[in-house]
Formats: structure tokens, sequence, C-alpha cells
């Protein structure tokens, strides 16, 4: 095989006046010159940050990646990129995901980097990272920071953010006092690592393994487990190899790698945030995704695995079971992984990788037979409420209510919704749907996991677990519910939810993929003029800085939320000298 041409050569391949500077600058952190020999400079993308709990551990983490790179004959280079935190970031890490791709995309563009390995973890680093490195298109491999252990409370074993939403509903039922409920503090996140549920972080995990862009297991082992970090100098040494391959993302993420992981994220009982972030991943690299695929591929495949918020176990249980190779293999045998022959970044196939996967628990990774749920794909709802969609997560929702017709229950934003609520005197029962505004990409900024309202107080304390809710907002990959998300277009962008009132009847058919508002198309049309002119009225100066800039070029759910102008693959053609 002819190596490729690397990019770094451009940089320090050269005798002249451009390469001495490149190479002399280089040298001031005690590099040899026998390590500007022409070996692969492969960048560690690096996403540590304290004020990124999941990610807290990645200076390790990226010490093995290091050693990988080297024993492989490549030249390690880490650099920093914006750390987009999901337990700290307001008002929500959703909002800075484009702004850490464009940082992603622009160090690799402008750096001497061959190839890179991708440190990812929390909820939106992983698509994030691999937005920024498909606008590239280098050779690109993913590393995930693992799960964090079992959380512990009262000698059983509780979900990171899904004992949150369970608990804070149980306060507010008066079914437990403020010290039980903050008790669960330190045994919830006991080590490091992300959640440890199948929430947004695992999910993309899964998604990161589904697509071919990270190697076997990288989505599962714990993060303190010594096999992650095994995992890790295998990644690095994997990285250099590529470079010299020339395996870029392009041969990597095609359709028939999305195509894998919808399949596989019905099958894990994955977060809905996937649907978002898999269409921005796709957008970047150039491949076609609709709302309609995730119906069309997705749909009755049987969850199998039985993890919290849909189940019972974590991920801890999750990796002992046999990981996602485990998964993959059941699919495969039973003809359910639509492309078994799609290349992966260890330059095996799919189906190479997992064919005698074994798997040790089939309470944790359940037999086709047994699943967990016999049609876990995610539901695509349409209707003159959600012309351009909305999703649901049935695995996670009350069946009796995927068939559900009730009164409208109100809340114009996030903080109306606060302080109504817990309103004794609030017109609301079991049946009433509960509909929040003004919480999509633009109307929040930035599209916040808001969408899992928690119930009234006074039907908690009734005994009622769970109502329909519909909303622009997203959801916590670990929380649950029959919660209809992503309304497209928002209330923020004059979308039909912004024309719903206290008492309209909304109906919710998922299994014929149904969201309608029941009142005519001229009362619509004349509410939402109505609407417009108001909002016309009430018109806030246009906002500055980043937030400005998101606000004006954010794209809608259905699209990815990606950037208008990020949209595409733009490669990493070297760029003019600096000098």
């Amino acid at each position: 095989m002819t190596q490729k041409k690397l990019r770094s050569a451009a940089w320090f391949g050269t005798a002249d006046k451009n390469g001495f500077m490149y190479r002399s600058w280089m040298k001031n952190q005690g590099i040899p010159d026998h390590e500007f020999d022409g070996r692969p400079i492969v960048g560690i993308c690096n996403t540590w940050s304290e004020l990124t709990p999941c990610n807290a551990h990645f200076r390790k983490i990226a010490e093995h990646v290091k050693r990988g790179i080297s024993e492989a004959g490549g030249f390690p280079v880490e650099f920093p990129v914006f750390s987009n935190g999901e337990s700290n970031l307001r008002p929500t890490a959703m909002l800075t995901r484009n702004l850490a791709s464009m940082d992603v995309e622009e160090a690799i563009r402008g750096n001497p980097i061959d190839s890179v390995v991708l440190l990812t973890g929390c909820d939106k680093t992983t698509p994030a990272l691999l937005m920024g490195a498909a606008s590239c298109d280098i050779p690109a491999i993913v590393v995930t920071g693992g799960p964090m252990l079992n959380g512990k409370l009262e000698g059983r074993n509780i979900g990171s953010g899904t004992a949150v939403w369970q608990l804070h509903e149980s306060l507010k039922a008066g079914e437990i006092n403020l010290h039980q409920f903050l008790a669960a503090e330190g045994g919830m996140s006991r080590s490091a690592g992300t959640c440890n549920t199948m929430g947004t972080a695992s999910t993309m995990a899964c998604m990161a393994e589904a697509l071919g862009t990270s190697l076997p297991h990288n989505a599962a082992i714990p993060a303190v487990d010594a096999r992650r970090y095994v995992l890790a100098q295998m990644s690095g040494a994997r990285a250099v190899a590529m470079a010299r391959e020339g395996l870029s993302l392009s041969k990597i993420l095609t359709r028939q790698a999305f195509e894998n992981a919808i399949r596989v994220n019905a099958a894990i009982g994955g977060s809905t945030n996937a649907v978002i972030h898999l269409k921005a991943i796709a957008g970047r690299i150039g491949v076609p995704l609709e709302l309609e695929d995730w119906t069309r591929i997705g749909a009755g495949t049987p969850t199998l695995v039985d993890l919290m918020p849909s189940g019972r176990f974590l991920m801890e249980e999750f990796y002992y079971a046999g990981g996602l190779p485990a998964v993959l293999r059941r699919l495969g045998e039973h003809g359910l992984l639509p492309h078994p022959e799609a290349l992966t970044v260890n330059g095996h196939t799919l189906w190479d990788n997992v064919k005698d996967a074994p798997s040790y628990d089939d309470e944790v990774i359940r037999p086709l037979d047994k699943p967990l749920l016999p049609d876990g794909g995610m539901r695509i709802l349409r209707g003159n409420l959600a012309p351009r969609g909305a999703v649901l997560k049935p695995s996670a929702a009350t069946p009796a209510l995927l068939q559900h017709r009730g009164r409208a229950v109100v809340f114009e934003n996030l903080e109306h919704y606060k302080e109504r609520i817990v309103d004794e005197a609030l017109e609301v029962d079991a049946d009433s749907v509960l509909v929040l505004k003004n919480c999509g990409p633009r109307g929040y900024p930035g599209m916040a996991e808001v969408g899992n309202m928690g119930l009234p107080p006074k039907l908690l304390r009734q005994g009622v677990k769970d109502m329909v809710r519909i909303s622009d907002a997203r959801m916590s990959g670990t929380a649950y519910g029959t919660v209809v998300l992503h309304v497209a277009p928002e209330a923020g962008a004059g979308g039909p939810l912004l024309a719903v009132q206290d008492g309209d009847w909304i109906e919710l058919d998922c299994a014929g993929g149904r969201l309608h508002l029941d009142i005519s198309d001229e009362e619509l049309a004349r509410r939402l003029a109505e609407r417009a002119a108001q909002a016309a009225l009430e018109a806030q100066p246009a906002r500055g800085g980043y937030q400005g800039l998101y606000v004006q070029h954010v794209l809608q759910a259905d699209e990815g939320c990606d950037f208008d102008f990020l949209v595409g693959c733009r490669g990493a053609d070297v760029p003019r000298h600096s000098h």
C-alpha cells in the first residue's frame, strides 16, 4: 500500500525558512530532531475540564493515548477545545455544541495534524467533536471517558440523572422528606465518568461505536476500569495507522453506518437526543438523513438492553454482560443489522468485529424472543401541531398514554411553568396534556432539557405517575415518561405550538404517528397571526455575542440544530503559511 502524503509534511517537511520556524518553535518543548522525521502527527483533541465532571479524568486518558501513539511510531500532540459540560453549563450545553464543533474544526484544519483522537464523554462532547472532525474529513477515532460506577442509595443501585427525577417527584408527592432526598447526592455520583444510565452520554458513546468511529467496547467500559486505559492506548496506536492508510471519516460515516446506528439506538433504548445529533453529524459529512428514517429503520426493532431509564440495570452491568458488541451480534444473527459490511476505524467491518462477541447475562442484554420492549424505535409524530415533526421515545413512556386525547394546560415558558405547576388551584387532571412553549433552539435559546416537565404536586399526591407532555424542548436521556419533544417548527420560530391555549383538545396517536390540535385551520392561522403581531410589539433588542449568532443561524430540530453556515464538509486542505 502506498502511504498517503501526510498533511504535517507541509509544516515540518521542508528545509526552507518556514520549515525552520515551525520546527524551531516546537523544539522549545524539548522535542529532538528525530521526532520530525516524517512520522504521523496525531492530535489528541481533549475536552478535559474541571467544570465538566464527566470528563475530569481525561488527563489520565490522554496520557494512555499518547503511549499508544508513541509506540506505534507517531508524534502525539494534545490540544484543548471547548468543553461543553451538561451538568454545570447554563442555559444549556446544547447552546454551545455548535461552538465546540467550530473550535474542533478550526483547530484540526489550521494545525499540522494527520489524524486525531477525539476524547469525548459528556453528552454534547461526542456529537460536537464528531461534527468538527467530519467537517475536516481527516482520519479520526473516538475514545469515550466511560460511565460512572453504579450509584448507591440505602443498599440499592440508583441511576445518575434518573434518580434525580424519581426522587424529586417523590419529594413533591410527600413520599420522602428533604433529608432523604439530599442523602442521595453523594451516592448517585461516586466515581469519575458520565451518567451510568442509558442517557445521552451513554447513547452517543454507543452511537459512536455503532457508526464504526471507535474500537469495540469503547461505549461501555466503566471510567475507572483499567481496561478503559488499555482501550485508550490501543486507540492511539490505531490513529497512527489510520493516518498512514488515509482512512478518513468519510469512509466510515457512510449512509450505511447511520442506518446501523438508528437500528442500534432502538435496541439499546437510546436517548431522543440521538435524533438531533446524528442528523447534525450526517449533515457535516454530506450524508442525507431524514426524520422518517427513524421510523423506517427503527420501527419494529425490539429493545434488548434492560437499562434505566427504560429498564432496571446500569452501564456497569451492561459492560459485564458483553456491552455493545453483544447487542450487535444478536441483531446481526437475526438479520436486524442493516449493513454488517460497514467499515470501522480498525479497518474491519462491523460484523467482523462482533460476530464472535460473547453475551454473559440474558437479563441485561435480552434475547430477541424476550425483549424489554417488542418495538423500541423512536416515533416521529406529525400533524398540524408539528408539521415538521416531533419525537417520542416509546420505551420510556406509559403504554396506556400512547393513544390519548386530553385538554391542554399551557405554559408559555419555563418560568411560567415553574410558577404555575405548583398552584393548588391549577385546573388539571390526570388526562390533561401539559404543553410547554418557547424552549426550542431559538426560544430558550439553545433547546434546553426541560421537556420532561415534573407533574403537578397535587396529582402526584393522588398517585399519578405519568402524563402526556408536549414541548419544543429536549429531554435528558436519563429521564422518562410519555413526553413529546422537538416539536418543529418551535414556538420561537412561529410554529403552531405558539397557538395552543388552555382547554384546547390535543390528540396523540403514537402508532399512527399523529399529533393533532383540534381546532380548524382557519382558527390556527388566526391565532398565529395574532401572536405574531403581539410578538412584534413586544420584540426585544437583538441579542449580541454568540447567543445572537446562535439565534440568527440555528436550524430547527428536524435539521439537527446545526448552524446553517456549518452544514457540509469543508475538508482539511493545508492553509496558507502564517509567516
